[in-house]
């Protein structure tokens, strides 16, 4: 029996499912959220929905989300319980990148990341591939179900966003994958979503990181300040790492009352999961793969500076910057 086949005899139980999205969840695990539904629908299930943690504040991802018409609900608008059958798409960890309490545990994951370990009904975490969305147009073809424009569109959207765009090692499936939803995708609709303006905020962080930068070696820190577009540090990150001579780009900044990290890297000496792990895993929740990686610290301990903005984004700099710039032996190195 396949992994799509093993997916819908757990589906089939059910008669409700609850869908969970990480926190500020991209087009890679909206898509496959609405991958899931439409596989659960075709299975039996009589009721579901998707919720989601944090800010949806990118703006492709607002785009994405309105001109989808993806019915999504924020966690914090939602009754979950341990009685519900949880599903969660693009992570895995109960309490890890999610506002669903680490007690209450899902019976569906479906994901990409490392350090993803975790037992339940049903588990498919592959790796080796480059996007959950991959997972889920492999399901999608193997049950030998209709693929419509709306679904079409959100998962080549996704498939480019996560992988193709920035020819982070995608894989030869996430190509597959991609030509076999591209005949049934609105093209119109994918273009107006790449011309998706900055908000102002977005675009003053990203100003702020460019002006803030740090660099030693081939490698660069750079604070956002204080932001409330988490979204603003990713793409910050993407466009730092243009600069001539960068490989390796941190990003940082305070964002709803804790630090949020963001990092990319071409370098393939260097993991990026592995690095923001061994600098902040003492202090919050960090990870991710080897070219991209993220996390959260919450300011806690720091209570006595956290009133006073100056402090802390002085408190940031010095600190993080040089636990990043210790674990890449780069702390001696001049701009």
């Amino acid at each position: 029996m396949s992994r799509a086949e093993d997916l819908g005899e757990t589906l089939a139980e059910m008669d409700s499912l609850t869908i969970v999205c990480h926190d500020n969840p991209d087009p890679d695990c909206l898509a496959s959220a609405l991958a899931l539904e439409r596989i659960a629908k075709h299975n039996g299930v009589n009721e579901t929905r998707t919720v989601y943690g944090g800010e949806i504040s990118h703006q492709q991802n607002r785009a994405f989300v309105n001109m989808l018409n993806i019915e999504i609900t924020p966690i914090r608008n939602a009754s979950i319980t341990e009685d519900d059958s949880l599903a969660f798409v693009d992570h895995a960890v109960p309490g890890r990148n999610t506002q669903v309490p680490s007690s209450i545990e899902p019976t569906i994951v479906v994901d990409h990341h490392p350090d993803s370990d975790v037992e339940t009904a049903f588990v498919d975490v592959r790796t080796d591939y480059g996007a959950t969305a991959t997972i889920f147009v492999e399901y999608l073809f193997d049950l030998e179900m209709a693929v419509a424009t709306r679904l079409a569109s959100a998962l080549l959207f996704a498939l480019h966003r996560e992988r193709l765009d920035f020819v982070r090692d995608p894989t030869e499936r996430e190509y597959e994958a991609a030509l076999a939803v591209y005949p049934e995708a609105n093209l119109e609709m994918l273009e107006q979503l790449y011309g998706s303006a900055f908000s102002p905020a977005t675009l003053d962080a990203i100003g702020h990181a460019i002006t803030s930068r740090t660099r030693r070696g081939s490698s660069l820190a750079s604070s956002v300040g204080r932001t409330t577009e988490t979204d603003a540090l990713p793409q910050a990150a993407d466009y730092l790492l243009n600069l001539e001579g960068v490989d390796t780009v941190l990003i940082y900044g305070i964002v709803n009352g804790s630090i949020r990290l963001s990092a990319r890297s071409i370098d393939p000496r260097v993991q990026a999961g592995e690095t923001l792990q061994k600098a902040f895993g003492e202090l919050g929740a960090v990870g991710g793969h080897h070219d991209m990686a993220g996390g959260r610290i919450d300011l806690g301990l720091f209570a006595d500076v956290a009133g006073d903005e100056n402090q802390l984004l002085e408190f940031a700099s010095t600190r993080l910057e040089k636990r990043f710039f210790d674990v890449l032996n780069l702390n001696n190195e001049d701009e």
